[in-house]
């Protein structure tokens, strides 16, 4: 009794191993590649499928219809002998009726691809100097994506993109293309500021000139209405006093504008101006200046 629940418990196992090796599943996005004693026999599609147990049909691989990415990193010389890094970022993917050539043809696909990408790149870019490297990176990219899809092509790969992520030079290199870039941008600074001063320097002159043109109309109009006064004043003193000469009024003028002048001075006691010792007849003398001053203008008037 025993021994024959042993049997069916072991024939329960055995058909249950059986039964399960008989299934398989394929993933979303995957192909399966189903051998019949060491032959190819079909391409399994995503879902549940059977195969012979036994060992007669195996999966052997699966290949992902995916977009994939391969980063590959390369050192290279450029033709003004700096040696720089570029990283290139390949994507490629395989199509449904290529998955056969994809899973066949290579062992390695990824060193395959690297092998085409140093090969196009180090063709491109010894020919080009540093300063084109980063300005031309688009067309090496493409030069890169072409000889890859020509080649790749027959291994059952399509290729998407390539796509030049990053390009390092040699540190000290980078560090000399820095120190240029800074001494140009200070260049262009400098070449600002003196522009600036400039137009401060023109504006201050401009602005110098313009408050002289006005304070000497200022002066002038002063001293024709300071003329003007006098007239006035030596006119109506002489009519309203008898026997007073404009020579006397003119005195009597300059007399007060004196005295006002020693007036103002005083107001202030924080004034530092110093009075060198002279006489109130001083005035007289600076008259007789003013009066001979316009009588030799008038006389020149009536010359010409």
């Amino acid at each position: 009794m025993i021994g024959l629940i042993v049997l069916y418990s072991i024939l329960g196992i055995v058909g249950l191993i059986v039964l399960c090796s008989l299934f398989y599943t394929v993933k979303q996005q995957t192909f399966a590649v189903i051998e019949r004693f060491g032959k190819f026999a079909r391409i399994a599609r995503p879902g549940i499928h059977l195969k012979i147990p036994f060992g007669i049909e195996s999966v052997v691989g699966r290949v992902s219809i995916r977009v994939r990415e391969l980063n590959v990193q390369i050192r290279t010389k450029t033709n003004d002998n700096v040696f720089v890094d570029l990283l290139i970022a390949v994507q490629y993917f395989v199509e449904q009726e290529n998955v056969w050539k994809a899973f066949y043809k290579l062992t390695d696909i990824q060193a395959q691809m690297e092998s085409y990408v140093f090969d196009a790149v180090r063709a491109k870019v010894p020919a080009m100097i540093l300063d084109d490297v980063f300005e031309k990176k688009e067309e090496i990219a493409q030069d890169v994506e072409a000889k890859l899809s020509e080649q790749m092509k027959d291994f059952g790969y399509n290729i998407l993109t390539a796509l030049v992520n990053d390009i390092q030079p040699d540190t000290k290199v980078a560090e000399a293309m820095n120190e240029i870039n800074a001494q140009q941008r200070l260049r262009v600074a400098a070449e600002h500021e003196g522009e600036a001063k400039k137009i401060l320097v023109v504006k201050a002159a401009q602005a110098d000139a313009e408050s002289k043109k006005l304070s000497g109309k200022g002066i002038a109009d002063q001293r024709t209405a300071i003329v003007g006064g006098l007239r006035q004043s030596v006119k109506e003193f002489g009519e309203t006093v008898e026997g007073v000469t404009a020579r006397d009024v003119m005195t009597l003028v300059l007399m007060t504008q004196y005295y006002d002048m020693l007036t103002e001075i005083g107001k202030n006691s924080n004034q530092n101006t110093v009075l060198i010792p002279h006489s109130p007849g001083t005035v007289g003398d600076v008259q007789q200046q003013i009066l001979q001053s316009i009588l030799t203008g008038q006389a020149a008037e009536k010359k010409k």
